[in-house]
């Protein structure tokens, strides 16, 4: 494979919508998600009260790439062979000797490697993206209210309850009859929620479109949301954009179903119509499959296999099965790389200048934890007074074997001409390779002390 991976010698270019091109004001958002939840569970579950309240400093729990075990109410952070980096009981952070305890210094009893290993099984749930991630932070404190509640319970099954506050928020019904808490406050402000796509970005797309690409929206939103969604970030003509529009695209299952598991549907007002056997023109759809699209994008190139690069944020529904089930060129959006570069603490104001959810806000959620340190790299603790070593996290393996790029934004893209020359991430490349425009400073970090 070629060293360098450019925009020009792609036919067809991909997007991810939501935290992809429509980027979320994330210390708003998070807690009306949390929020969507913890109202469920109170309310409609009987579960404890404190759930709703959320101090700033909570969040610092919030990490990607943690597993929770459903059985223990533990969660984990994982070394790129399989063994446990960190873990907590629920909020509570485990001790390097009850680390070494319950984990030894083994594989994880789930972790597989590569392909092997599911991101969502009936066991365990990876949090892979910030629609998760204040999920997390809730689901921590199910297991921390569960355990005081019923002295040191050891096993637990709320995650039902999470499922059905899930459906009860985020139905696709859920938008039209403003259902839950989520919808009706996004419809209410946009604006405090969202971020409009900055002028680069939008003229870089239409820029691609004028250099002959095909430009295809494909997102798991359901299609009045995500109309919403791209009339506030791009402009009511934001449809003249995209040659083609997929909505409750059901990712991954979009790359890894089989046509006839996962046919494509027309919508009429919003409402889904019959399945079609074949995608045969361009236009606006729901649900559907790799196979079908690429083959309507063969007619519309004329060519046998045209190339196609998929900008996502998720590893889970975006890039992992884009890359190992279609064989595409895929863009990791990582707002990690911002890391804490360009993050400080506002000034705090008065709570009654505050609104409804921001005496909950914290630090974004890409900024670095204190409790989990570095998504990308971490040290394993010796026990008896042994030299600490530094090891890549199962997350960070990840990114370089399924990304071609990882980018902390579109933003950061958007004024290089579509022929830049990006180097592409590769075994025969550093671990540095592939980030643009700068590596993570942890990373970096590693690099130099592993090759000292």
């Amino acid at each position: 494979m070629a060293q360098h991976f450019s925009l020009a010698a792609c036919d067809v270019v991909g997007f991810d919508l939501d935290h992809t091109l429509c980027r979320y004001n994330l210390p708003e958002s998070a807690p009306l998600i949390y929020d969507s939840f913890a109202q469920f569970l109170v309310k409609e579950k009987g579960y404890d009260k404190e759930l709703l309240t959320v101090t700033p400093e909570d969040w610092d729990f919030c990490c990607k790439g943690l597993a929770l075990d459903l059985e223990d109410g533990n969660f984990i952070k994982l070394a790129d062979n399989g063994t446990v980096l960190r873990a907590s009981h629920g909020t509570r952070m485990l001790a390097p000797e009850e680390l070494a305890k319950e984990y030894g210094g083994r594989e994880w009893k789930y972790f597989m490697s590569d392909t092997g290993m599911a991101f969502r099984s009936g066991k365990y749930y990876f949090y892979d993206n910030y629609f998760d991630l204040p999920g997390a932070l809730l689901c921590a404190r199910v297991v921390d209210s569960l355990t005081k509640k019923n002295n040191g319970q050891k096993t637990f099954d709320f995650w039902k309850d999470i499922v059905a506050g899930i459906q009860h928020n985020y139905k696709m019904s859920a938008f039209r009859e403003n259902c839950g808490i989520y919808f009706p406050e996004i419809k209410r402000d946009p604006g405090k929620y969202l971020h409009s796509c900055p002028e680069s970005v939008k003229k870089w797309l239409r820029q691609l479109k004028n250099a002959g690409k095909i430009l295809v929206l494909i997102t798991s939103s359901h299609s009045d949301y995500c109309r919403l969604l791209c009339n506030h970030i791009l402009g009511n003509d934001f449809a003249d954009l995209f040659d083609i529009v997929i909505t409750n695209a059901l990712k991954p299952g979009f790359f890894s179903h089989l046509p006839s598991q996962r046919p494509f549907r027309t919508l009429e007002n919003d409402v889904e119509q019959e399945a079609l056997l074949s995608l045969e023109k361009p236009g606006w759809y729901s649900q559907g499959n790799a196979v079908h699209l690429y083959d309507l994008l063969k007619k519309m190139t004329g060519k046998p296999e045209p190339q196609v690069v998929y900008f996502g944020d998720s590893m889970h529904s975006d890039i992992f099965p884009a890359r190992h089930y279609s064989n595409w060129e895929t863009v990791l959006i990582l707002e990690e790389l911002k890391g804490d570069r360009d993050w400080k603490p506002e000034e705090s104001e008065p709570l009654e200048k505050k609104g409804k959810y921001e005496g909950q806000k914290g630090k974004p959620l890409y900024s670095l934890s204190k409790k989990w340190g570095s998504f990308f790299t971490d040290s394993i603790s010796g026990l008896e007074n042994t030299e600490d070593s530094l090891v890549s996290t199962w997350s960070c393996k990840r990114i370089s074997t399924y990304s071609t790029i990882a980018i902390p934004s579109i933003e950061a893209i958007a004024e290089l001409p579509l022929d830049y020359k990006f180097t592409r991430f590769s075994s025969n490349n550093s671990k540095t390779a592939g980030y643009y425009p700068n590596p993570p400073l942890a990373l970096s970090s590693f690099e130099t002390l592993t090759n000292k």
